[in-house]
């Protein structure tokens, strides 16, 4: 194969409609926009309009409360901690931090912090400090024989 015969594969590559372009095209004239009325106008944006009606986004009553302050914490279960250490991605005898949670691959892109939950069993003795950490969690490295420091 030389280089003057690369090419795409068939149907990879598909071209725009061009609109408006003749009778002949099937997107002649009025371009695929109908006749007369608004929606056929440049310039429309009427998504949720509902022809005078109030709009449902408007009828259904705003819930719940969304706190500003709260952090985007990302969430590690000592499950997760355990495979990561059975499968040698993590040294359970040196110190675990986020930095080297994010090293392992065992969270991904960290925002404010690492929270610790209990949900999986611990078998390793760990000495892991994360940003946060349920009662659960923290029982269960302790039981393991390990240590949570919060930070």
């Amino acid at each position: 194969m030389k280089i003057n015969e690369l090419r795409d594969n068939d149907g990879a590559r598909k071209a725009r409609t061009r609109v408006g372009r003749g009778i002949g095209s099937g997107k002649g004239k009025t371009a695929g926009s109908g006749h007369k009325g608004q929606k056929a106008r440049s310039g429309v944006a009427i998504n949720g309009f509902e022809g005078g009606q109030m709009p449902i986004y408007r009828r259904l009553p705003k819930r719940g409360f969304k706190s500003l302050n709260k952090g985007d914490f990302q969430v590690l279960n000592i499950g997760r901690l355990q495979q990561a250490i059975d499968a040698k991605k993590l040294d359970a005898k040196k110190p675990i931090t986020v930095e080297t949670l994010v090293e392992a691959g065992v969270v991904g892109k960290v925002v404010d912090g690492v929270r610790l939950l209990a949900k999986g069993e611990l078998t390793a003795k760990v000495d892991i400090t994360v940003t946060g950490a349920s009662k659960g969690a923290v029982e269960a490295v302790e039981k393991a024989g390990g240590k949570v420091t919060v930070a």
